[in-house]
């Protein structure tokens, strides 16, 4: 077993809720769970700290890791397999106690499915339209037809779109 692997074990004690165990090879050294679930299929997986890792621990599943990088309140891990490999570990607190979530894309998303980008423009913006310069290499741009904007078609040095601000 090397220090860059992921591993699913599962959980020795039989009285725990979370019957998995996975660890997570940090920088810092590794991080161990009690996990839900195995991965995050379906919903994001409720996950708390372990106290360490079993000796005698059944593995289930054992990938080597592409990147296991924290990223402020998040751990951002890929792994080096074809599918399901890309999923974040989030933590939070719920009524002062620590919690962690891991979740997918897929699971993100399918969560919260009705979650739409705001239509009206910030309280107190005074501009009557909001100006978006797009870039000339842009083939077919978007037009933002029935927003409070209007398009000016420039050489950008980087992106496909840009908004200007005065200062």
């Amino acid at each position: 077993m090397t220090a860059r692997t992921f591993l699913v074990a599962r959980n020795p004690d039989p009285d725990s809720r979370l019957p998995y165990l996975i660890r997570l090879p940090l920088a810092d050294g590794p991080l161990i769970l009690k996990a839900r679930a195995p991965w995050p299929r379906t919903a994001r997986v409720y996950c708390h700290r372990a106290d360490g890792w079993p000796d005698d621990a059944e593995l289930l599943e054992q990938v080597p890791v592409r990147s296991c990088v924290r990223r402020g309140v998040a751990i951002a891990l890929v792994l080096d397999r074809a599918r399901e490999h890309r999923s974040q570990l989030v933590f939070t607190t719920v009524h002062g106690r620590e919690a962690i979530f891991w979740q997918s894309a897929h699971t993100a998303t399918t969560a919260r499915p009705g979650v739409r980008v705001p239509r009206r423009r910030a309280a107190g913006h005074t501009a009557a339209e909001l100006e978006i310069l797009v870039d000339t290499r842009e083939r077919y741009p978007y037009r933002f037809a029935g927003k409070q904007a209007r398009t000016i078609r420039r050489a950008l040095p980087v992106g496909d779109y840009a908004v200007e601000v005065d200062v």
